[in-house]
């Protein structure tokens, strides 16, 4: 009879407890944050229908979600917000009475330090022409940009937000906004930047979340290039240089290798944004009963810790703390 070799590795698969006891990747309730939207005007919350199970909450919808999600453990939460009135310039976005800075004072009012709260740092939901920054003619302004997003951002901090995450992609803005926070003496106000955001094909869903879709052209020249790694890498480089005290990558499933490279080559605390598209995959798929929706889920969010992200935002927050507490 062949001798079989020394080693069976299936020996340390047989069971469940034998395979949690060797497990190589943890994912526990507080490397998850949520992302949230919250639109002015509205009376009671509306399902987003391009994102089963998500919604564009009220300002009292969305601190009732927040108690919930502090409940379940969840660390803290990145606030999207949708104003009545968009102009050219986005003024809405660093209104002290704007929908983000409402939503701001009424969950730090009702939960005080129970969540950590990050608002989302943009003009594309703000603009009647959907992009990211101020355009002059067809072209996005960068400088002039930059001065904005100082604007929000300290607007931000004054409504109580912990983390400011600028996401447009502008040249110096982590610089332009921690000059600006410091100025406003918000010291101990974070910067989460995305910090290589790539321009991909799967955000769909949230500029339909958002209101956000760009009336002209597209977003290629200030988003990076989804065949480029060493491209990405520098521009984290910058935004740590800048002052970001969190690097994010997004997407997260399509750039695995940049969130590896990422974390391996900086050290930094590091996030990842599981977007909209990849969640709504997996929700139509689960719906078709293509795919096991929970199973799926953990397998995702389980294989974006493994390429290093110690923060994942995901629509699959609630769900997926929900089974980590509960089984």
């Amino acid at each position: 009879m062949t001798r079989f070799p020394q080693h069976r590795l299936r020996r340390l698969r047989r069971t469940d407890r034998v395979r949690e006891m060797i497990g190589e990747t943890t994912l526990q309730v507080h490397h998850l944050i949520a992302p949230l939207f919250v639109k002015e005007g509205l009376s009671r919350p509306v399902e987003i229908e391009a994102m089963p199970g998500q919604h564009q909450h009220t300002v009292s919808s969305l601190v009732e979600t927040c108690g919930e999600l502090a409940e379940l453990g969840l660390p803290a939460v990145m606030l999207f917000g949708i104003p009545a009135r968009k102009d050219s310039e986005g003024t809405a976005a660093w209104d002290p009475e704007g929908i983000v800075q409402q939503a701001l004072r009424a969950v730090r009012g009702e939960l005080g330090d129970g969540l950590v709260l990050i608002g989302d740092l943009c003009l594309c939901e703000y603009t009647d022409h959907g992009h990211c920054g101020l355009v002059r003619g067809t072209v996005v302004d960068n400088d002039a940009t930059l001065e904005a997003y100082a604007r929000i951002a300290g607007s931000y901090a004054v409504a109580g937000a912990d983390f400011v995450a600028p996401s447009g992609m502008m040249d110096g803005q982590v610089g332009a906004i921690r000059r600006a926070l410091d100025a406003g003496e918000h010291q101990d106000v974070g910067i989460l930047a995305y910090a290589a955001k790539y321009a991909s094909a799967l955000y769909g869903p949230f500029r339909h979340a958002a209101e956000s879709r760009p009336r002209f052209g597209d977003r290629r020249g200030y988003q990076l290039d989804p065949r480029n790694v060493d491209e990405a890498l520098r521009e984290v480089r910058l935004d740590i240089d800048e002052g970001a005290d969190i690097v994010m990558v997004k997407p997260a499933l399509p750039y695995l290798d940049v969130l590896a490279r990422v974390k391996a080559t900086f050290g930094m605390p590091t996030a990842a944004y599981h977007v909209s598209g990849e969640y709504a995959m997996l929700r139509a798929a689960a719906a078709r009963g293509w795919i096991e929706e929970q199973p799926a889920m953990m397998e995702v969010l389980h294989a974006i810790r493994r390429a290093g992200a110690d923060l994942i935002l995901t629509y699959f927050a609630r769900a997926a703390a929900a089974r980590l507490r509960h089984g």
